[in-house]
C-alpha cells in the first residue's frame, strides 16, 4: 500500500513538473513574441520620424515643406543681421516679399519648399560684417575710421536663402535656389560705444551699385559650396529697407539669375511700393497711385469712428506692383473694456468693409488693444464677405 502511494506521488510530482515545463515554455515563447512585437512596433515609430519627409498643403498657393527627423528643417542662419532691426515692418515685408518672388519663378505645384542650408550661421555672420584682417570674407566694407557722412556705411543688412527642392518617391533635389539681400537706405551707427545715435543716408545710385557688386560675389561663394553644383539656378533679388521711423517695410527693386555658372545675367527692375495710408496731406495728388485707395479708406475710417468711442488710430498699408493694388493690411487700435464690445465691433467692420475697401484683393484687418490683438478680420483676393475670428481666452 505504501508503495503504490509512493508511486502515486512520484507519478504526481513528474506530472507537475511536465506541465511547468510545457508551460513554462509556452508563456516563454509567448513572452519573446510579444517582446519582439513591442520593439518591432517601436522601431517601426522610429523610422517614420527617421530621414527628410515633406509636409502636405491646405491649397495651391502655399508650398509643400521639409521635415527631418520629425521636425521642421529651419535655416541655418535664421535671424542673422548686421545690426539691430529697428522697423519690424522691414523683417516681415521681406521675408514674404521673398517667398512671393519665388512663386512667380518656382511653381507651388511643382516644387518643394526647404529653409535655407548651404549658408551656415558662421559663414553669414562673417559675410555681413566689415571686411577686415581678420575677416577677409566681409561684404560690407572696411572701415575708413571717419565718423561723419563720409564713413564707409553698411550698405548690406542681411541675407536670406531658399531652397526649391524637386521630389523623387522618398528623394529631394535640389532644383533651385532664392537669395534675398536686403539693402539699407540709411545706416545708423555710434561715434563712441554707447552713444547717440546718427543716421547716415545711401543714396539710391550707391545701393544699387554696391548691390549688385555683392550679389556677383554671392553667386561666385554658392557656386563653390558642397552640393550646390554648376548648373543650379540662383536667383538673387534686391530690398531697400525702409528707415526706421517709417510706417511700413520696404520693397524689392531688381533681381537677376545665374542659371550655371557663377555669372548672374542682366538685371530686372521691380516697380513695388508700400503705401501707407491715411496719406498725410501734399504727398497725394489725382494721379498718385493710391489716391483713389486712400480717399475710400478715409471714409472707411469715418464710419468706423462714428461707430465706436475713442479709436486710438487707424492705418493701412497697401501692395502695389506698379499701378496695380495686390493687397490691402489695416491696423484698428483702441480700448476695449468688454467681450462684446470687441464682438459687436468686429462684426461691424465686416459689414461696412466690402462698401469701402477694394475688391479683387487680399485684405486683413486686425484689431487691436494696449493688451495686443483682439480680434482678426479677413477676406481672400476672390472673397466678397469678410470672416471674423476674435480671439477670446477661457
Amino acid at each position: 500500500m505504501r508503495a503504490l502511494k509512493w508511486i502515486a506521488g512520484i507519478l504526481g510530482v513528474v506530472v507537475l513538473a511536465a506541465a511547468l515545463v510545457f508551460f513554462g515554455n509556452f508563456f516563454s515563447k509567448n513572452s519573446s513574441n510579444v517582446a519582439t512585437k513591442s520593439s518591432t512596433t517601436k522601431s517601426a515609430n522610429s523610422s517614420s520620424k527617421k530621414g527628410i519627409q515633406v509636409t502636405g498643403k491646405t491649397d495651391d498657393s502655399s508650398y509643400k515643406t521639409v521635415i527631418k527627423d520629425g521636425k521642421y528643417l529651419t535655416s541655418k542662419a535664421r535671424g542673422i543681421t548686421a545690426g539691430q532691426e529697428s522697423n519690424n515692418f522691414n523683417m516681415v515685408s521681406f521675408e514674404s516679399g521673398l517667398l512671393d518672388f519665388s512663386k512667380e519663378h518656382f511653381n507651388t505645384s511643382k516644387y518643394v519648399f526647404q529653409e535655407g542650408q548651404y549658408l551656415s550661421a558662421t559663414t553669414a555672420t562673417e559675410w555681413l560684417d566689415r571686411k577686415a584682417a581678420d575677416n577677409p570674407d566681409g561684404l560690407n566694407p572696411e572701415d575708413n575710421g571717419k565718423t561723419d557722412d563720409s564713413r564707409a556705411p553698411f550698405y548690406l543688412q542681411t541675407l536670406e536663402e531658399q531652397d526649391f527642392m524637386t521630389q523623387d518617391g522618398n528623394d529631394l533635389k535640389l532644383a533651385g535656389i532664392v537669395i534675398g539681400m536686403a539693402m539699407n537706405t540709411q545706416d545708423v551707427y555710434q561715434k563712441e560705444q554707447w552713444g547717440a545715435n546718427f543716421t547716415q543716408d545711401i543714396s539710391k545710385a550707391e545701393r544699387i551699385a554696391h548691390g549688385k557688386e555683392m550679389a556677383a560675389e554671392v553667386v561666385k561663394r554658392y557656386r563653390a559650396m558642397s552640393g550646390v553644383g554648376n548648373d543650379v539656378p540662383i536667383y538673387v533679388a534686391m530690398y531697400a529697407q525702409a528707415p526706421e521711423d517709417s510706417l511700413s517695410g520696404g520693397n524689392f527693386y531688381s533681381w537677376s539669375v545665374a542659371n550655371s555658372g557663377d555669372t548672374l545675367g542682366n538685371w530686372t527692375d521691380l516697380d513695388r511700393q508700400t503705401v501707407v495710408l491715411p496719406m498725410q496731406d501734399g504727398t497725394t495728388s489725382e494721379k498718385s497711385v493710391g489716391s483713389a485707395l486712400n480717399t475710400s479708406f478715409k471714409n472707411f475710417t469715418d464710419k468706423l469712428q462714428g461707430f465706436f468711442p475713442n479709436l486710438s488710430s487707424i492705418t493701412g498699408q497697401a501692395s502695389y506692383d506698379g499701378s496695380n493694388l495686390k493687397g490691402l493690411n489695416v491696423t484698428v487700435s483702441t480700448q476695449f473694456y468688454s467681450a462684446t464690445e470687441i464682438e459687436s465691433f468686429a462684426n461691424y467692420i465686416a459689414e461696412t468693409a466690402p462698401s469701402y475697401l477694394p475688391n479683387g484683393v487680399p485684405v486683413q484687418i486686425r484689431m487691436e488693444a494696449s493688451t495686443g490683438m483682439q480680434a482678426y478680420i479677413v477676406k481672400g483676393a476672390n472673397d466678397s464677405k469678410y470672416t471674423v475670428t476674435i480671439l477670446g481666452s477661457y
